[in-house]
């Protein structure tokens, strides 16, 4: 099944670097079973992004802490 781009952030680490990160969601809105699509998140480069919940994020291959900047 295809992801599509639903939107773009940026997101801080603990020295003060920037990251674009991006989220892509399932193509299909709702799965037949009634769950919602699952988000995922990369940097605008590729590596992937893990969500640790509210604004918090990790860079999966680092380990690297991140902050959405609102």
């Amino acid at each position: 099944m295809a992801s599509v781009l639903v939107g773009q952030f940026h997101a801080r680490d603990e020295e003060g670097r920037i990251y674009p990160v991006q989220e892509f969601r399932e193509s299909q809105p709702v799965a037949a079973d009634g769950t919602e699509p699952v988000s995922t998140y990369r940097l605008a480069i590729g590596d992937r992004v893990r969500y640790l919940g509210g604004e918090e994020f990790e860079l999966v291959q680092s380990g690297i802490k991140l902050t959405r900047v609102v």
